[in-house]
């Protein structure tokens, strides 16, 4: 590539420049472009603007071919240089090669189409067909064996099992067959100390028997008027999950780069860095690797997993007020805990009592924070605080079973199981956007209005002008008028309150406004237990309500934990013995024998009645469980 200087000082906006291509162009990075244009607002270059791009930089002039001192073929070649937009696709047709012979040339050309990067072309062709911008230098090679197609072949699935490709590793493996590295090397005796070979065949089919790990996809039809759904629809702060060493992001439709960055706190050069196709521009779909992880915990000791939990018994205190909940919880981690080690799992639990918030402190002194592989609780915020501070420099997982909380969403190695109420919020506005067709909407406030505050917003931000009423009481709920016929018209009724009277009077109130008029239309964020009690009656209004947990009793595996329950304890499980389930058997079949949990955190998973699906909260932040159910009540 020929190098120059620019003196230019100043750049004119032209149909089709970018900030990117414009900065390019002068030897800049984009944010120094941005930098020296402090009026381009959200990089957006309106035709004859005038931009500043002085700099004492040298610059790339146009693509040259160089001569390649590599043969194919018997014949000629050259060089080019990766340009932005150039796609294998596009070359081959520009340049009148096909693919197969461009690959070729270009053993590796799958990881070789960064911008820059060298394209080997015959000569004939780039002389042909590239241009005035694309100079090929002629050169004559020797006469050599031509160049083998050395393409990675697909991957298949034979019938004994995965042919092992030259480029696997177990992760990549684990993530296309959607099971554990430890399922896999438990299918493959011996394959975690000999390694992976190119040819091989593994096993990478579980049995079908008595797992529940994977999506959570399952329908259950609890009576004729209810439909529950798996909750695979994600709210638009779900996007980001955690890939090899990185953090990636999904883009979505209206993201823009300067979107990215600021949700991430990224340089845009940063961003480009890392992903060099940004220059083709941002498509929804795309997955762009944002960040580098810290560094994963891997335990330090022996072969057990030292686990802690830590739960409000008060019995140091003489405080009672959580022991009722503290026990039902850990009654329902001793049988999570009873069932990974009949499965093998080595296991070290050490129950410390938390106290009450005041007395926490003490409890610390319980740990070794040098000997401890994951620590389960505390229960409230600011505990949660204490043992991310004390295990600081171990950056041991701590698991937070209720605390949800934007200021925890900094601590990297926090596991945040509760699913916030934004993340409902947002799925019920996507609810009402689609049942929505210019009816009034009135939303039902608890005290504090802040979800039924959230729930406005972002309906008047995705509906076109609509009428959107807060209100106290769902007795101020009314039926519409239509001015031009004076009929009582449908409205659209949402609960943004999980007080349980008021859940009963939104279910009343609901149910004879469709007695009046066809097509109302109701929404609840919480479950309340009315619900159940009426269907047939709300299901004439088409309620959808969301639910944390739900169990499917049709479920084998659910069967199964029920049955050992109630076997063991005479009862079926209350809330917190099912969270306690749910919570420690989910975590446990997350670990492996290093302790690494936060490798296994992108599986999605369903214990007894949880659905599990972590999201990072920002590069390097908390993982956020984002898993709920929906319940649809059909007529």
């Amino acid at each position: 590539m020929i190098l120059g200087v620019s003196a230019q000082k100043s750049h004119t906006v032209v149909k089709g420049d970018t900030p990117y291509n414009v900065a390019k162009k002068y030897g800049l990075t984009v944010d120094e472009l941005l930098k020296l244009n402090p009026k381009v607002k959200d990089g957006k270059l309106a035709l004859g603007d005038i931009l500043t791009v002085k700099n004492d930089k040298t610059v790339a002039s146009a693509p040259k071919a160089v001569v390649s001192t590599k043969p194919a073929d018997n014949s000629k070649v050259g060089k080019i240089i990766l340009q932005p937009k150039q796609t294998v696709y596009g070359i081959t047709k520009q340049y009148r090669i096909s693919e197969t012979d461009l690959r070729k040339l270009n053993p590796e050309l799958d990881s070789h189409m960064k911008i820059g990067d060298e394209i080997i072309l015959p000569l004939e062709s780039i002389k042909k067909y590239g241009g005035n911008e694309q100079q090929a230098v002629a050169t004559t090679l020797p006469a050599t064996k031509p160049v083998e197609n050395t393409v990675t072949p697909v991957a298949t699935v034979s019938t004994d099992g995965y042919i092992v490709q030259p480029k696997d590793n177990y992760y990549r493996i684990s993530k296309q067959f959607n099971i554990t590295k430890d399922e896999l090397f438990a299918l493959n005796p011996g394959l975690e100390e000999k390694g992976l070979k190119p040819g091989e065949s593994i096993k990478v089919k579980r049995s079908t028997g008595g797992t529940n790990s994977g999506a959570d996809v399952f329908e259950e039809k609890t009576n004729s008027k209810t439909k529950v759904d798996s909750g695979n629809e994600r709210s638009s702060n779900t996007n980001t999950v955690v890939a090899d060493d990185y953090v990636t992001y999904t883009v979505q439709q209206g993201d823009t780069v300067f979107s990215i960055v600021n949700k991430f706190g990224i340089t845009i050069d940063e961003l480009i860095a890392l992903n060099p196709d940004l220059s083709h521009g941002l498509k929804s779909g795309m997955v762009l690797k944002i960040k580098k992880l810290d560094p994963a915990y891997v335990k330090k000791n022996g072969d057990a997993l030292s686990v802690v939990m830590m739960l409000p018994f008060g019995y140091s205190t003489g405080e009672t007020q959580y022991r009722t909940m503290a026990m039902d919880f850990l009654i329902g981690a001793k049988l999570a805990i009873e069932r990974n080690a009949r499965n093998g799992q080595k296991l070290d639990i050490k129950i410390v009592d938390s106290g009450n918030e005041a007395s926490f402190r003490n409890s610390l002194t319980q740990i070794n924070p040098d000997n401890t592989d994951l620590i389960i609780g505390p229960f409230f915020k600011s505990n949660v605080v204490d043992v991310l501070d004390f295990t600081k420099n171990q950056k041991i997982p701590i698991v937070a079973p209720f605390a949800n909380s934007p200021e925890l969403y900094n601590y990297s190695n926090l596991i945040i199981i509760e699913t916030s109420d934004n993340t409902y919020a947002d799925k019920i506005v996507e609810e009402v956007k689609a049942a929505f067709s210019d009816q009034k909407i009135y939303i039902v406030a608890d005290a504090k209005k802040e979800n039924a505050n959230y729930i406005k917003a972002g309906l008047e931000k995705t509906l076109k002008s609509p009428n959107v009423v807060i209100v106290n009481s769902p007795a101020d709920i009314q039926l519409d008028q239509n001015m031009m016929t004076g009929q009582s018209a449908p409205v659209i009724a949402i609960l943004a309150s999980d007080n349980d009277a008021t859940g009963e009077a939104f279910a009343n109130k609901v149910i004879a406004l469709s007695k009046e008029v066809q097509g109302v239309k109701a929404f609840s964020m919480h479950y309340v237990p009315v619900f159940e009690k009426k269907v047939d009656d709300l299901s004439q209004a088409n309620l959808v309500y969301l639910m944390d947990r739900k169990i499917n009793t049709e479920g084998s595996f659910e069967k199964e934990i029920l049955a050992a329950y109630k076997n063991k304890y005479c009862k079926t499980p209350p809330r917190y013995a099912i969270v306690g389930f749910d919570v420690v058997n989910d975590m446990l079949t997350r670990e492996n024998k290093k302790g690494e949990i936060f490798k296994q955190m992108n599986k999605v998973q369903t214990q007894l009645a949880t659905k599990f699906e972590f999201v990072k909260s920002k590069a390097n932040g908390a993982y956020v469980n984002t898993g709920y159910r929906v319940i649809r009540l059909v007529p």
